[in-house]
């Protein structure tokens, strides 16, 4: 879905809002967005493309996804048209895999190489399967991104996402916080092993332990299927009702665990639970009381930026390199959940229309 009436100050905003620019990146955005913001004011181009930078290609871009369909990821498509509205750029592909089968993401990426794609966005779920793929495309032309998950020993350009592991810690460390000495709890994690998420499962029994806490960790999958999450979620409370704090690295995960609670009543029992991720069962039981918190990422900053950066990229014959960028760690509690649930956005996915929403 692409809006043509994008309003350039409203995302220039939102990149202010979020602070997950830094050095390159924010030179970058800022040129651009700014010369947009001059076509917008103008009502012309004096160059032919977006703002005053030159007539251009129609670049197409291709964004390899592992849960193509999972609802985490529509703020990151409705991101990816709107960074292509305003460069005036075919609105790149969304592809890969529904289930996080890495086979099906990397006969994805051989066809968009095959295919002689301008640039190429990656989430980067496995440890090797990646590497040949992205060397191969480097060395055709292609520049290559990742986004959401990261590698750090692949030949892409720049990773655009969340410091993982450093997420997990911090909840790791509001977990301790929450909960007494000999207390059990569980993490529940949709793929285990899937770079993406992982290392937040990894990062936070990391601090937990740290914390010197006699707290048990136990680890239990949910599997890819966003709609199955919750009964898996159910059947290990039921089984397991000692275990007083249920908590979730995906969104899927946290949106089950939400309802768990809300089911069985749990907060007002003692229990306290917490993960990851916007979607409005989540948001909803923050204000309730239900759950603790959850991790805002910027779902839809690993849209928009690695649309901008391909773009930046190829317009300047690779001298501006895509920046690596972390989109942020913010905990959303019930003292200031309100504004995301004040009207539903295209910002965090709820609503696909375009809007300026004034700071408060």
């Amino acid at each position: 879905m692409v809006a043509r009436d994008l309003n350039p100050q409203s995302v220039a905003s939102q990149l202010a809002r979020r602070g997950v620019l830094q050095g390159a990146g924010l030179t970058a955005a800022a040129a651009v967005l700014a010369a947009c913001t001059s076509q917008a004011k103008t009502g012309a181009s004096s160059g032919g493309g977006p703002g005053n930078y030159p007539s251009t290609p129609k670049f197409k871009f291709v964004f390899v996804n592992h849960v193509t369909t999972n609802t985490f990821f529509q703020p990151t498509q409705y991101a990816i048209a709107d960074a292509a509205a305003l460069l005036g750029l075919p609105t790149p592909q969304w592809t890969g895999s529904e289930t996080s089968n890495v086979s099906q993401m990397v006969t994805a990426m051989n066809t968009a190489i095959t295919g002689k794609v301008d640039g190429i966005a990656v989430s980067l779920v496995d440890q090797q399967a990646f590497n040949e793929p992205v060397s191969r495309a480097l060395a055709a032309g292609i520049p290559v991104v990742s986004y959401n998950a990261d590698v750090t020993t692949n030949a892409r350009l720049a990773y655009i996402g969340q410091d993982l592991f450093a997420s997990g810690q911090a909840m790791g460390k509001k977990i301790a916080a929450a909960l007494p000495s000999g207390s059990s709890v569980v993490i529940f994690i949709a793929t285990p092993g899937s770079l993406n998420i992982q290392p937040r499962a990894d990062g936070a029994a990391s601090a937990i332990k740290a914390s010197g806490k006699n707290i048990t960790v136990k680890q239990v999958a949910t599997g890819a299927d966003q709609s199955a999450e919750q009964s898996a979620i159910d059947a290990f409370y039921t089984g397991n009702k000692g275990v007083k704090g249920l908590y979730a690295v995906d969104a899927g995960s946290t949106a089950g665990v939400a309802a768990v609670m809300t089911k069985y009543k749990l907060a007002s029992s003692g229990y306290h639970g917490g993960g990851y991720d916007l979607l409005t069962p989540t948001l909803m039981a923050i204000q309730a009381g239900v759950l603790d918190f959850t991790i805002d990422q910027s779902a839809y900053m690993q849209g928009f930026l690695p649309t901008l950066y391909l773009y930046l990229q190829k317009l300047s014959g690779s001298l501006v390199s895509p920046p690596e960028t972390n989109t942020g760690l913010k905990f959303v509690t019930k003292a200031n959940v309100a504004p995301y649930l004040k009207s539903t956005n295209r910002y965090e996915g709820s609503s696909p229309k375009q809007m300026y929403i004034p700071t408060v």
